[in-house]
Parts: C-alpha cells; structure tokens; sequence
C-alpha cells in the first residue's frame, strides 16, 4: 500500500489557490481510476484507488495547513506504513511557477505544512513532490499562496498537476529513484 498525501487548505474559499495544489494533483490522479472507498478519517478526507493492482490512498488533511501532521501521522501509524510508501504533494514559492521537484527526502523549505508533518513523524526522510508556485514580486506571501493562479498561469499550473500525476503514478510502480531520474 502508499499513501500520497496533498496538501492545502479544505472549504471552498480556498479551492484552486496556489496553496491548494497538493489537493489538485490528487484530484487529477483520483479522476484516473475507478475510486474504490472514500471515507472521512485522521482528519482527513481518503480515497482508495489501485494502480497497477497496488493499493493507494489518497489523502487530503482537514486540518489546514500548517497542522497538516496532525492528520498524516495518525494515518501512517495506524496502517504501520513504512516512510518509503509515503509521498507528500505541495506547493513551493521557491520554484518558477510550473516547475516539479522531487525527492526522497530533505527539510522543509519553510513550507509550515512540511514543518508540521516532519515535526509529528520525527523525520524529513519522506518523498515529496514540490509543485513550483513562483515568489511574488509585489504581493505578501500569505496573499500569493491563497490567491487564485492568473489567466495566464492556469495553462502552465494545470500542466504542472498533470504531470505531477503522472510522476505519482511512476512512483507507484517503479520507485523514488527512477521517478527523480525522470522528473527532476
């Protein structure tokens, strides 16, 4: 079994923000394949998908960002996960807007979501996928995060979540190294 977390924030209001893109990537693989359960736990909202006959959850915390470990350590704990299974998806100001980086593990990059997921698990060694948001250049970073992708940034934001989805759909089948070697 995987888990792939996305990260952002739940209610409508933030729905397709910039900070959000975790949950649109899992949105964009969830619409791949048949959804076997979804369910309401860990704080968190979960799908079951199987690709290539291998069990995936799909996870997006209820919690809000910044308290996003609150939801994925019980989760991980209570399937007795191993952290080579698990995969986080989320947004970075540091990345030109479009731009995928992945890895199987390092810090948080100040993302408070990251911070709050390595705090609650006692470890940075879990993959993530960064999805690269751009950096303003006259806004404060609280309102770029939660703002909404201009006209002229849906087109390369939208290929940006389908190709983080199909590099979680490598993972699933072949692994962290071959999925950098592809991606990054």
């Amino acid at each position: 079994m995987k888990i792939i977390v996305g990260l952002g924030n739940p209610g409508k209001e933030y729905k397709n923000t910039r900070h959000n893109v975790g949950y649109m990537v899992l949105e964009e693989l969830a619409s791949r394949y048949p959804l076997e359960k979804q369910e309401s736990k860990f704080d968190a909202i979960i799908g079951q998908i199987r690709i290539k006959g291998e069990k995936v959850l799909l996870v997006k915390p209820l919690t809000f960002m910044n308290l996003s470990g609150k939801s994925v350590q019980p989760l991980v704990y209570w399937h007795k996960l191993e952290l080579l299974d698990l995969m986080v998806v989320y947004d970075d100001m540091d990345l030109p807007l479009g731009t995928l980086r992945i890895r199987a593990g390092g810090g948080s990059g100040g993302h408070n979501g990251m911070k709050s997921i390595a705090e609650r698990l006692a470890t940075q060694e879990f993959a993530r996928v960064r999805i690269g948001i751009g950096r303003p250049e006259e806004r404060e970073a609280v309102d770029w995060v939660l703002g909404r992708f201009a006209a002229g940034e849906k087109e390369l934001a939208e290929q940006a979540i389908k190709h983080a989805a199909d590099a979680l759909e490598k993972w699933i089948t072949t692994g962290i190294a071959e999925v950098m070697n592809a991606y990054n």
